[in-house]
């Protein structure tokens, strides 16, 4: 990808979570992105990254904060990166960071940011423990 970063981000516990191109039916009457949209994949990115934990059942315990910076615009191709912040016993906290290569010129752009806490869970929902080797999936 050409182009420079407007956020110097090397963080060698950065991971690729998800890498989208936008599409006319994400956008709004501006031709910009729904945060909507974003805010799903940013779920999906959080996911991913819990996931790197052990194979369990996920879920989206909460969104700390979210940090719109930037639009989308139609036709960026947009990434999301994950870092796990923190582990618990049932539960690891997310940072997300979304970057936006401009469709016109290949510009980087970190455009949100976001935390989540996704949670471990077995098939009534209650939190679990996600150390576990041998999970009992649903």
């Amino acid at each position: 990808m050409t182009g420079t970063s407007a956020h110097p981000h090397n963080d060698p516990d950065r991971n690729l979570a998800l890498r989208v191109m936008t599409l006319p039916k994400d956008t709004n009457q501006y031709g910009t992105i729904f945060g909507g949209v974003i805010l799903s994949y940013i779920d999906q990115a959080g996911f991913v990254e819990a996931r790197r934990h052990g194979v369990h059942r996920w879920v989206t315990a909460a969104m700390t904060h979210v940090d719109f910076k930037a639009s989308v615009q139609l036709g960026d191709l947009i990434s999301f990166y994950t870092h796990t912040l923190r582990t618990g016993t049932t539960s690891v906290r997310v940072e997300v960071e979304v970057e936006v290569s401009r469709h016109e010129t290949d510009k980087r752009e970190l455009v949100t940011t976001a935390e989540l806490v996704m949670v471990s869970v077995d098939c009534d929902g209650k939190p679990i423990p996600f150390h576990e080797e041998d999970p009992t999936l649903c």
